[in-house]
């Protein structure tokens, strides 16, 4: 009888280890298989952040902005002297930069400086018979607009003035 006991024993111990090594082996599969799919899903979103960061940086610069307008006046005109026929032309231009909401009014008020270093190296390099056209005019607004977001870019992080204005204008 005690053999008997003995070899019960023994036949049911198998299944009971069986049982835990299938068990095991169950969560160890399901613990791999999540592990996988994170993984898979962590890097792949990586790469199409990557892939389409330049496409949003377009969607976001083309959307057009939404709040209220807010217009920063340059603190002082930008006097400037160009040549024209073996003479020099003054140039006075004021200007106001027109943002989207609160944050960015105060966003360029603190970044000032760096606006008028882009604006005066914009102007400063302008044709005074180009100036004398209203065409020209539009072109050169529109080359200081770009040449104070792409300055503005890596210190802001994203494209804060909307519009540059003339509000005065005078070439003598």
């Amino acid at each position: 009888m005690a053999e008997e006991a003995a070899l019960e024993l023994e036949d049911s111990a198998e299944p009971k280890s069986k049982k835990k090594l299938i068990l095991f082996g169950a969560i160890g599969a399901v613990l791999i298989t999540v592990i996988a799919i994170t993984a898979y899903l962590l890097l792949s979103s990586d790469d199409a952040a990557q892939v389409t960061g330049a496409d949003d940086v377009v969607a976001a610069e083309s959307a057009p902005r939404t709040g209220e307008a807010f217009y920063a006046a340059m603190p002082r005109p930008f006097l400037f002297n160009l040549p024209d026929n073996g003479r020099t032309r003054l140039v006075e231009i004021k200007v106001q930069l027109m943002v989207r909401g609160s944050d960015d009014d105060t966003l360029i008020k603190k970044h000032i400086p760096l606006i008028e270093d882009a604006l005066l190296t914009t102007f400063s390099g302008a044709d005074i018979q180009k100036l004398s056209s209203p065409a020209g005019k539009d072109e050169l607004r529109l080359l200081a607009l770009r040449n104070v977001q792409n300055t503005l870019q890596p210190v802001t992080g994203r494209t804060v003035v909307e519009k540059i204005l003339f509000t005065g204008f005078v070439m003598q």
